[in-house]
């Protein structure tokens, strides 16, 4: 058995088309199974963890250690070119 796994958003005409891997052989049987997940309470909770985020001392240290890490590969380029 094997797996594919694409996600799609829900076209106005309510259709999806599915293209099946040519090594497929022709009559081979595939289940097909529609899961949909409803963006708009996934969406909000997103963005409110990013606002508790912005609070977070534990995330704004870790966000800062990595920008720091970062520096100098940022501004390697930039040196060698004379800017």
């Amino acid at each position: 058995m094997e797996a594919i796994k694409k996600i799609v958003r829900v076209s106005k005409d309510h259709e999806i088309k599915i293209n099946i891997p040519q090594y497929i052989p022709e009559n081979e049987i595939a289940e097909v199974i529609l899961i949909i997940k409803k963006r708009s309470d996934n969406f909000k909770q997103k963005i409110n963890e990013l606002k508790e985020a912005m609070r977070d001392d534990l995330f704004l240290d870790d966000l800062k250690g990595i920008s720091e890490d970062f520096k100098a590969v940022d501004l390697e380029g930039w040196e060698r070119d004379g800017v």
